[in-house]
């Protein structure tokens, strides 16, 4: 890879969100410890899936949170993206040129429950029968449905600041009586003092990708890829390999429940753990795998793909409207 010029600019494109921003300023540290004299200038963009408070999958799923920005990398107008690996469609192949050219290491990959402010409550058995759970995502819905299916758990979408305020009613929404949240984004936002209950994974399952930011640039900008690659977790790259191996075997919507979760355990073998649900949690399918010999983090995404396929989960996918 050629060295990145010491006169080029570096355009980060980004949605315009305080998370986004939050994880921009991150990355550009991160870039200046490479290169303390880089001049970094973020373009913010506000994309067609911020702008939608509705049903996501009425609009075209949670693509739309990355497909304007991919479209002006494509076109040479910002040089790399910052990406949340959730947020990055995993039944299709990436836009045409573009690659990620790093991952930065994992963060926590906990969803946590949230209380309006004042509330006593602690955990998820505190609430009563009947009490209203908002969430963002379909993953959580059917998981929460499983352990509590008295529960009333209700989609909210809008930035994580907003849904607090939602929740502590400061803005206009549905009367919550808790919310679930990604402990990462939390953190991101110095917001973690929220956080009541905090579900571990074989408790809440995360999605694909969660905890992981990706770096995106086009294949053929040989200064960009290469000083992005400096920053690359090549533990993170192999587990997040896995996980969208495993998703894009599975073809899911942006409806469909889908979580999966890869670790690095101590020997060094891969573990990855994968479920497809219904809607409503009441029917799920689950597999678990190790790399054993190979350890090849594509065999194992295939391998635990396979498996869910054999249980039945095509049937459980194509029975979710989209």
């Amino acid at each position: 890879m050629n060295d990145f010029p010491a006169d080029r600019p570096l355009r980060i494109g980004t949605r315009g969100s305080p998370m986004a921003l939050a994880q921009v300023e991150h990355v550009s540290g991160l870039l200046r410890t490479l290169a303390p004299d880089l001049d970094i200038r973020p373009v913010p963009v506000t994309t067609e899936a911020d702008m939608w408070q509705g049903d996501l999958a009425k609009l075209g799923g949670k693509g739309l949170f990355t497909k304007r920005i991919d479209e002006m990398l494509q076109r040479g107008e910002v040089d790399m993206a910052v990406h949340c690996v959730k947020d990055v469609p995993g039944d299709v192949p990436l836009p045409e040129g573009l690659i990620f050219a790093a991952y930065l290491p994992r963060e926590d990959v906990s969803d946590v429950l949230l209380f309006p402010e004042g509330s006593e409550r602690r955990t998820l058995a505190d609430l009563p029968a009947g009490a209203t759970v908002g969430t963002s995502a379909v993953r959580r819905t059917a998981q929460i449905n499983r352990v509590r299916p008295d529960l009333n758990v209700v989609r909210i979408r809008g930035l994580v600041g907003t849904r607090v305020e939602k929740l502590d009613g400061r803005r206009e929404g549905p009367a919550l009586d808790a919310l679930v949240l990604a402990l990462a984004g939390l953190e991101r936002l110095g917001l973690t003092a929220r956080a009541r209950q905090v579900f571990t994974p074989r408790e809440i399952l995360p999605a694909v990708g969660a905890g992981v930011l990706g770096l995106q640039c086009r294949a053929d900008d040989g200064p960009v890829a290469g000083l992005l690659a400096r920053l690359n977790h090549e533990r993170t790259t192999r587990e997040v390999t896995a996980e969208r191996v495993m998703l894009h075997g599975l073809r899911g919507h942006c409806n469909s429940p889908i979580a999966g979760y890869c670790v690095t355990e101590p020997d060094g073998q891969l573990s990855l753990r994968g479920t497809v649900f219904n809607r409503d949690g009441s029917r799920f399918v689950h597999a678990h795998h190790w790399g054993e010999d190979r350890n090849d983090p594509a065999t194992l995404g295939t391998r635990v793909a396979a498996e869910l396929l054999r249980q039945g989960a095509r049937d459980i996918i194509s029975g979710i409207p989209h």
